[in-house]
């Protein structure tokens, strides 16, 4: 120990102490979340070691198979880096703001902090992969001796790229905003797999069955100039007889290293002695906020602009929204690409935010015993409920609209559009009313946390799978008129326009319907939804 705090060596100590009895602990807490732990290690490792096989196999066989080594070191490094911002706020050992009320020296604690990243399956799955991709186009001795030091290089570059992007970033993703960005980053994420996916079948699904490497090459010709990558390429380029460029790779991974240290070492220097900027901002005051000219007058109104300011505001909520908007655009795109798209996955769109309206009450929290105070009446439960609508439909239709006409554009199919944007409005109200009518039969506890990734407290797994697969059962159930009526039209050759005024008048009266029984249960049962919502 010194006077200014303890010496290097016991901080390094300490911090990869605490990640082993983070990992230890966590594993202890129950053993099922110890069995999904080991599991998902033990595939993983599995699934890196079949990775690494077969990325050797394909050395000497096919042509560029050096590129796939470099594709798979380019995903590995967006991959990492991408970590921090999708998956900050379920990692805690990531977070180093939990450190900054400790005596502790930037050096000491970016050693320590990196010799503890080390631990865990990632980055052995890494070094895996790694030592996959350098076989994938090693030649001779040569590429072995540069593949010694290339793969353990790239597997720490990799690590420290996210730690430090977690330093840099760490208030900002500890923020509400951070974890809005976490939520757009996984619909971007989904969308990549997506067109990781298509790219995959230009590779795989040739006639025939033949594997052709060919379309890798322009991208492998750009990606294997990022220095983690070149770390592991130097491998192959070694045994090209290439040893200056090859040296010149190592190089640049070992620069890049340090930039890298340097930046994470600077972002847990000013983690360490600056304030908060969202705490000095809460304590000047912020401004309150007015409401929304717009809005219907009333507790309709008012009901209303909450429940929007949770969809924006709340991460949970938040990410309900998006990700249902996501999964529409996600299967769209697809369709498009693999030329099946029709403008009828419109009605996906009307089910997926119709549904927006179950659980109403769980977000609300603690804080439902206030609107539970005020339900004096039917006409008061029957504004609740209507708002909270009022609020879905807000965002739904506008969504709906720009997406049909998208569809229709692609397409081309503009004469089933009336009867598509018809279809997914009485669906959306079929979905609005199932929803409000769930929401005080069967409602669920949300969890504590803020943490967008969860939507339900332990415990609660029976009624939230009454809640998603009974819902989209009740919207079937209740849509069978509309499309009843659709199937009857395509199959006889009959008019699908008149969808466009039957599917909303069909869905408004389903949802009035719904609203008002949802309204009448809502004050029989307000006390037990209350119950429900405050337990943790």
């Amino acid at each position: 120990m010194t006077a200014a705090g303890p010496d290097g060596r016991t901080v390094v100590r300490a911090l990869v102490a605490l990640k082993l009895r983070l990992l230890r602990n966590g594993l202890k807490r129950s053993p099922g979340r110890a069995a999904v732990f080991v599991i998902g290690a033990v595939l993983g490792l599995l699934f890196a070691g079949g990775t690494a096989f077969g990325m050797a196999m394909l050395n000497g066989r096919f042509a560029g198979s050096g590129d796939a080594g470099v594709v798979l070191l380019g995903a590995l490094t967006l991959g990492w880096a991408a970590i921090p911002l999708f998956l900050f706020s379920s990692d805690e050992s990531a977070d180093p703001t939990r450190l900054t009320m400790l005596p502790l020296r930037p050096g000491p604690l970016l050693r320590g902090s990196l010799l503890a990243s080390m631990i865990g399956p990632g980055p052995l799955v890494s070094l895996v992969l790694a030592t996959g991709a350098a076989l994938s186009g090693a030649t001779g001795g040569a590429s072995a001796a540069f593949a010694v030091i290339g793969v353990p290089l790239a597997v720490v570059c990799l690590v420290t790229l996210s730690r430090a992007v977690a330093a840099g970033n760490a208030r900002m993703l500890s923020s509400r905003r951070g974890k809005d960005f976490a939520i757009f980053g996984g619909l971007l994420f989904a969308l990549l797999i997506q067109a990781a996916n298509v790219g995959s079948q230009s590779i795989f699904g040739r006639p025939g069955g033949h594997l052709d490497l060919g379309p890798l090459k322009p991208v492998a010709s750009v990606v294997r100039w990022i220095p983690p990558v070149g770390a592991v390429d130097a491998a192959r380029t070694a045994g090209e007889g290439r040893y200056g460029l090859a040296l010149l790779q190592l190089a640049a991974a070992g620069a890049l290293l340090a930039v890298l240290l340097r930046w994470w070492q600077r972002s847990l220097q000013e983690l360490m002695v600056t304030a908060d900027s969202s705490t000095l901002e809460v304590a000047r005051g912020v401004q309150s906020s007015r409401g929304w000219g717009f809005l219907p007058v009333g507790r309709a109104g008012a009901v209303m602009q909450r429940h929007l300011r949770y969809a924006w505001r709340e991460p949970r909520a938040k990410a309900a929204v998006f990700t249902s908007i996501g999964m529409t655009l996600v299967i769209c795109v697809l369709s498009v690409v693999q030329g099946w798209s029709s403008v009828y996955l419109l009605a996906m769109t009307g089910m997926f935010l119709g549904l927006q309206m179950l659980n109403l009450f769980g977000m609300d929290g603690s804080a439902f015993w206030m609107v539970a105070a005020t339900l004096l009446t039917p006409a008061d439960a029957r504004a609740e409920v209507r708002g909270r609508a009022y609020a879905v439909l807000s965002y739904a239709v506008p969504v709906m609209l720009v997406l049909g006409l998208v569809l229709t554009v692609v397409t081309g199919d503009w004469a089933h559009l009336p009867s598509a944007l018809g279809l997914a409005l009485g669906l959306l109200g079929c979905g609005i009313a199932v929803g409000a009518t769930l929401s005080v039969l069967a409602p669920y506890t949300m969890p504590a946390d803020s943490n967008p990734m969860r939507n339900a407290a332990p415990g609660q797994s029976g009624l939230v799978l009454l809640n998603q697969f009974g819902s989209m059962f009740g919207v079937a159930l209740l849509a069978l008129p509309i499309g009843g009526y659709l199937l009857w039209a395509l199959l006889g050759d009959g008019p699908t326009w008149p969808l466009l005024l039957l599917g909303p008048l069909y869905g408004a009266l389903v949802a009035y319907a719904g609203i008002r029984l949802a309204a009448a249960r809502l004050l029989e049962r307000a006390p037990e939804i209350l119950a429900k919502a405050i337990e943790r």
